[in-house]
């Protein structure tokens, strides 16, 4: 799709036949993954350009089986190259709804701040995201983590929970368990996505189990892009074993060759997860999403059914 945008749009790119492409990706850490994800983005100029990425995606997880997708996208990444917000957010937009509508699949829409960037440029996007509050659920953190911590996005965080956006943010991933307690602490996040190294400290583990704070673990993003030495050293289970309410997905899936289903297949092979603990993790990500109760007590009933036990969410 990247080489049939570039060639729609009159974009060159350094690639040539999609074999091109797919031996660039092979990343050593964040950084090298995050230069081509910039680089591949150049290629969405037009809303029809958004609509086709957003219904490939939607169209891929459907064949998985996914009846609810929390999606993250980056306005600044395109209003920084001159393409309109209302450009990205309809393309988007429109294909969910699709996918609503044909599929059944629900969805909630978070836009995430550039950590790279200054918070005055989050500020920017904030006040476009705050025109279209019907569309856009919530608010994260993403981009490199060394060297930017959450603390400072702290004013643009404040103005956003006022707004009525709920705050989410990646962290822990390449950062340190402090990255996580300070997006907690000051950013007041409701789920942590990554959250790897909160496993590093004890008290963290404990206090993340006890509130049942989310996580959105990502094995094979992990794995791909260094954080871990192999998909046996996960720390999915182990988040398990200490009562945290973690939960697996995808991460960028066509960039790191695995979308949720194979995540769930490689932890199932390295960490040799029971039926019973995959069962739970199923549970988890319903639990930690931002259905609404009762969506969430519908989705559990659809798993019970399929397994035939019956649990309560509460």
């Amino acid at each position: 799709m990247m080489l049939i945008l570039a060639k729609r749009n009159g974009i060159k790119l350094p690639y040539v036949t999609v074999e091109d492409v797919r031996s660039a990706y092979q990343f050593d850490c964040l950084q090298d993954f995050l230069d081509l994800y910039y680089l591949g983005m150049s290629v969405l100029l037009t809303e029809k350009d958004f609509y086709d990425l957003t219904w490939a995606y939607l169209e891929r997880v459907h064949a998985d089986r996914l009846t609810h997708v929390e999606m993250f996208f980056d306005a600044q990444a395109h209003t920084d190259r001159g393409v309109a917000f209302e450009t990205v957010l309809g393309g988007i937009t429109i294909a969910l709804e699709k996918a609503r509508t044909e599929f059944g699949i629900t969805s909630k829409l978070i836009m995430c701040f550039l950590r790279h960037l200054p918070e005055e440029q989050a500020f920017e996007a904030l006040e476009c995201a705050c025109k279209h509050k019907e569309y856009i659920f919530g608010v994260g953190l993403d981009s490199a983590e060394k060297g930017n911590p959450p603390g400072a996005f702290a004013r643009v965080f404040e103005a956003a929970r006022k707004e009525g956006f709920v705050p989410v943010a990646h962290v822990g991933e390449e950062g340190t368990a402090e990255n996580v307690r300070e997006a907690l602490d000051i950013l007041k996040i409701e789920r942590v996505d990554h959250g790897n190294h909160a496993l590093d400290d004890p008290a963290l583990t404990q206090r993340l189990a006890k509130q049942q704070t989310p996580l959105t673990m990502c094995p094979i993003s992990n794995w791909r892009l260094k954080g871990i030495p192999s998909l046996s050293a996960s720390p999915v289970k182990k988040a398990l074993d200490a009562g945290l309410l973690v939960t697996v997905n995808s991460d960028d899936p066509s960039y790191f060759g695995g979308y949720l289903n194979d995540n769930y297949r490689a932890i199932h092979k390295h960490l040799g997860l029971s039926e019973k603990e995959i069962i739970q993790l199923v549970k988890n990500s319903f639990a930690g999403s931002f259905l609404s109760d009762n969506e969430k007590q519908r989705q559990l009933d659809k798993v019970d059914h399929q397994i035939g036990t019956q649990t309560s969410y509460k």
